[in-house]
């Protein structure tokens, strides 16, 4: 199973170096993967959780591709709405040659509503232009050689039936997101029925977990990832167990202060590294 990072490319904390700074250190702890998140427009509904400084992710990652030299590269996710998918396809593409193979394209729909209306995309129809446009970007990469795509790994982020559906027709790999154990387990019970429904096999998993060290957390509520270094090793373990074929962990918490103090993610992130094998 690979362990991955979701690295904050956003925030009062975050440049230029910054990222360069998680890069090298998320790869040289020895993890499998580096994933950025995806807005376009920081609308007021955006910024209030991811405020800008918010790098573009395929910029941000072309650049980190030529910082890093073994690390995988990702975007979770990426809402593909807000591109042509003809862009995407071209974009993952290049992406994917330029760094030897290294980039997993993870999509979503999204879910603010006032950036969506700045980039003119009609929020009531996200689902759907998600689906095109995946259906889009598959068949500009298998028709047309000049792309150059290889196989670029296609991770459909969220848990409604629309989400598991779609990742069940269209993706590689489930990539849920922040889910509780319990929610998880429900989640991937669903996916299954649906890949029995589809007459296909179901997707690979990807998750991705918070990754909140406090004191230990119990009850219902708890997240995957939170609380003690035992419970997050625990939870590894469990979605290893379950057949994960990637975990990626998201030591953003949600303040965006966090990211004017990288080090203490950093410090929790070489905690599970040493004590998750």
């Amino acid at each position: 199973m690979q362990i991955g990072v979701n690295v904050p490319n956003f925030g009062p904390g975050t440049s230029p170096d910054v990222v360069r700074r998680w890069a090298l250190t998320v790869e040289g702890l020895g993890f499998d993967l580096l994933m950025v998140s995806d807005h376009v427009a920081v609308t007021p509904d955006v910024a209030g959780q991811y405020p800008a400084p918010f790098y573009e992710p395929f910029t941000a990652l072309s650049w980190l591709a030529g910082v890093t030299s073994t690390i995988r590269l990702g975007t979770t996710v990426l809402m593909l709405p807000y591109r042509h998918p003809l862009l995407v396809a071209r974009m993952a593409a290049n992406l994917a040659d330029l760094s030897g193979g290294r980039f997993v394209l993870g999509v979503g729909v999204g879910w603010a509503r006032q950036e969506y209306e700045a980039l003119g995309v009609p929020f009531e129809r996200r689902g759907r232009l998600t689906d095109e446009g995946l259906r889009a970007v598959r068949a500009a990469w298998r028709d047309e050689a000049d792309y150059r795509a290889g196989h670029v790994p296609i991770w459909v982020g969220g848990h409604s039936d629309a989400a598991l559906r779609r990742a069940v027709r269209l993706g590689d790999a489930w990539h849920g997101l922040r889910l509780t154990p319990a929610a998880f387990r429900e989640a991937l019970g669903r996916l299954e029925v649906i890949a029995a429904e589809e007459g296909k096999p179901v997707p690979a998993l990807a998750p991705r977990i918070i990754l909140n060290i406090t004191s230990e957390v119990d009850g219902p509520e708890r997240r995957l990832g939170e609380g003690t270094v035992a419970q997050v090793v625990a939870d590894l373990a469990e979605l290893r167990a379950l057949g994960a074929e990637a975990v990626v962990l998201d030591p953003f918490v949600g303040d965006p202060q966090e990211t004017s103090h990288p080090e203490v993610a950093w410090q929790a992130l070489a905690t599970v590294r040493k004590e998750f094998r």
